[in-house]
């Protein structure tokens, strides 16, 4: 019994510490959707990928990364969004969230490309599936960018899995 003591004294360790770590890191991908503000303007479809660490349950760090891809007008084109900054929310069996978010975007037409400062403000509203797994029911962003001298006012919607640890 004497032998099992640290064994034993270790598990608990471990356990209280992951159930104190319970929904500090939350983990998202889905399919998105973007309007770019263009003349004219156009659609693009592709995918969202984002991580957020919680420093307590309303308030976290979010790094948020898109790609979308499409052929408007015949010229083939992609944008990418590298996102960060501050998140809230509600925490909740459906949980709504906002955030505001700075970085960079790149886009890709026809042979040319841009690299742009990127911001992004929006929210959603994430609603669990079981314990742990949530269906991000919907995610709306108004992106700014500025490609080739020219500002745009993007929309992107969004929706996918979470997944909280």
């Amino acid at each position: 019994m004497v032998r099992k003591l640290p064994f034993m004294a270790a598990l608990l360790l471990l356990v209280s510490l992951s159930a104190r770590a319970q929904d500090k890191l939350e983990m998202f991908g889905g399919y998105s959707y973007q309007r770019v503000d263009n003349s004219p303007s156009f659609n693009l479809n592709g995918w969202e990928f984002s991580g957020q660490y919680k420093w307590t349950s309303w308030l976290g760090g979010v790094a948020d990364f898109d790609g979308h891809y499409g052929s408007p007008s015949g010229f083939s084109t992609s944008t990418h969004n590298y996102l960060f900054g501050p998140q809230v929310s509600w925490p909740a069996r459906v949980s709504p969230f906002a955030h505001v978010l700075i970085g960079a975007a790149h886009v890709n037409v026809g042979g040319g490309s841009d690299t742009s400062f990127s911001t992004a403000i929006g929210g959603g509203i994430d609603a669990r599936l079981v314990p742990g797994i949530y269906w991000r029911v919907i995610q709306g962003d108004y992106i700014y960018t500025h490609y080739f001298g020219s500002t745009q006012n993007n929309a992107r919607l969004s929706t996918g899995i979470v997944f909280r640890f």
